[in-house]
């Protein structure tokens, strides 16, 4: 498959790219195909990697991440995310089949991520626009005003992320393969 914008070889690349992409390795083990894509821009991968190791240290737990990233992909219909991050919540975040499933709807059978859920879904239907009401709900199910700060991070990291991959046309190298419904 012919990609519009192509993936920097990690064992070519120079300057920041190979800087960057070295970091990518040696914090994976490996070096995803969005980071090579994303290496032709090395502020936008530094900014990616500067905004997602924030946001890793943040209040809201891997799981919770990983199923934000699921409900984000599947909204938005970029495939590499939904695969990534599939792969990622069952094999490290360890997160069972029917929650995987219940986050490409954004949903969860625990009351606080389903909580996370809800409102990220409300931020990306209402760009933002975000009723009182439904920071208020967040809030009674015990959502902390850190996490809705960081639910909007997640988002933005997310969008980056799946626009980025549709429009570059990055080709899927996760071990498994999840099509947006939408797509399906």
């Amino acid at each position: 498959m012919t990609t519009p914008l192509a993936p920097i070889d990690p064992t070519t690349a120079s300057g920041a790219a190979k800087d960057l992409l070295d970091q990518v390795q040696q914090a994976l083990g490996a070096t995803p195909n969005m980071t090579k894509v994303m290496a032709n821009s090395p502020a936008l991968l530094g900014g990616y990697l500067a905004l997602s190791g924030a946001l890793g240290k943040g209040t809201i737990p891997a799981a919770s991440r990983e199923q934000l990233a699921i409900a984000t992909a599947e909204a938005n219909g970029c495939g590499y995310c939904l695969s990534a991050h599939t792969y990622i919540g069952s094999n490290l975040a360890k997160l069972p089949d029917s929650e995987l499933e219940a986050a490409r709807e954004a949903e969860s059978a625990d009351p606080h991520t389903a909580a996370l859920l809800t409102l990220s879904e409300e931020i990306l239907r209402t760009r933002g626009h975000v009723s009182q009401d439904a920071i208020a709900t967040a809030k009674a199910a015990g959502v902390s005003d850190a996490e809705i700060g960081e639910v909007v991070g997640n988002i933005a990291l997310n969008v980056l992320t799946n626009y980025f991959n549709v429009l570059a046309g990055v080709e899927n190298d996760w071990p498994v393969e999840v099509t947006p419904r939408a797509q399906g």
